[in-house]
């Protein structure tokens, strides 16, 4: 503990030594973390000398920050999960502001610090209902933000979105879905080739909502024509897709040449084949690709059967389908799980991998000045791992909200 704070509390320091910091570029072996009242103050090697001018004097005792030793243990930023429809048995597609709550503390304690609440295709009237609930999440710093994944997408690449309620952009119910979410919509998947799409994306990217192309059957002009608009996300590359044909490369040559558009893949050995996973990488670079979960209620949940909005699914051996048919419905990964996947199976290094749950993310969400990497400056939002990269504990805001025996 520091010094009191002029009209306020004690300032709370926290310097984490022995940790292999993972920075964008580089492993800051022996690494020395300062956090001073949620922010991170001091980054340095070795010494722990803090790396901003300014600092206090580590040899007085007013300014002495706790010291908690890692030990050799890895520690990164706090991951940025931009798609995700809910987990540990709670969803956010219910629209349930308690189920929400349930769903982001489910992954927190796997390293997500950073959630966007993704909602599938709904009627009007429910959809409006339940961007409304969610909204004061937001507000509060629970959530980062609300995705629309539909109602404006392809049927005949719908995956587990019901056709039924699938319909055209329409300007005035989108208008109205903002306003009802008081400005908490952060990100819209729609399928560029729909009648109106592109006027969409214009209307959406001058409003400070990232438009994204997902379940679409669009052609490869198509999706330019929705990129030159301001459309800068894929949603889950390859899934739900037009495949890449070498007559007419699609969605997915469109996405990949952009250099802006940031590319989501949901690496949990079903959704994607390993080697279509490193192709991307080839492709793309870790600074374009962001992992996400795709995750659904039953993430962290035994088999058995889960709704995903208006649809059933079934989960069997952690797979999640649609329960009357093979289409696959989300996932049941945690970003945890995707960094171990992509390090061991698919033979990224760390500072690859960590990106992609990080900086990356947060840069196509518009919040690279205060999350996903570890610098002076940013929020104090940082995960530990263990040489296995399982998580041991979970800084938010500056404060441990998870711990498994490390601090």
């Amino acid at each position: 503990m520091g010094r009191g704070r002029r009209g306020g509390g004690p300032v709370t320091r926290i310097r984490l030594t022995g940790a292999r910091v993972v920075l964008p570029d580089t492993v800051l072996e022996d690494g020395d973390v300062t956090v001073t009242d949620g922010v991170i103050t001091g980054v340095a090697a070795g010494s722990g000398a803090p790396s901003r001018p300014g600092d206090a004097d580590p040899a007085d005792a007013r300014h002495r920050p706790e010291t908690v030793d890692l030990g050799g243990r890895w520690l990164v930023p706090g991951f940025v999960d931009m798609h995700v429809h809910g987990g540990g048995g709670a969803s956010y597609t219910a629209g349930d502001p308690d189920q929400g709550l349930a769903a982001a503390a489910f992954h927190r304690e796997h390293g997500t610090t950073t959630t966007v609440a993704s909602l599938v295709t709904a009627a009007p009237g429910q959809l409006r209902d339940s961007v409304a609930a969610l909204a004061g999440l937001v507000e509060d710093g629970i959530l980062a933000g609300l995705h629309l994944e539909g109602p404006y997408l392809s049927r005949v690449r719908c995956g587990a979105h019901d056709p039924a309620l699938l319909r055209a952009p329409d300007a005035a119910e989108t208008d109205a879905l903002v306003k009802a979410a008081r400005g908490t919509i952060r990100m819209v998947t729609l399928a560029p080739e729909l009648p109106g799409a592109v006027d969409l994306v214009r209307r959406l990217s001058d409003a400070g909502v990232v438009p994204a192309i997902g379940h679409t059957d669009a052609t490869h002009r198509e999706t330019q024509a929705a990129l030159d608009a301001g459309a800068s996300v894929a949603t889950h590359l390859f899934n739900a897709m037009r495949g890449l044909h070498h007559r007419e490369p699609g969605p997915v040559a469109a996405l990949l040449q952009d250099s802006d558009a940031v590319i989501e893949l949901i690496n949990d050995g079903v959704h994607l084949h390993p080697d279509i996973v490193s192709l991307t990488y080839q492709a793309a670079g870790a600074s374009r690709i962001a992992l996400i979960t795709d995750a659904m209620s039953a993430a962290g949940m035994p088999d058995g059967t889960y709704a995903l909005g208006p649809v059933t699914t079934r989960v069997e051996a952690g797979i999640a389908r649609l329960a009357d048919s093979d289409t696959i419905a989300g996932s049941t990964l945690t970003l945890d799980r995707a960094l171990r996947t992509a390090v061991h199976d698919n033979h990224l290094p760390i500072t690859d991998a960590v990106r992609s749950l990080t900086a990356t993310p947060a840069a196509a969400l518009g919040l690279a000045d205060t999350i996903g990497t570890i610098e002076t400056g940013k929020r104090a939002d940082l995960v530990v791992l263990d040489h296995d990269l399982h998580v041991t504990a979970v800084m938010r805001h500056g404060r441990w909200i998870s711990t498994r025996g490390n601090s």
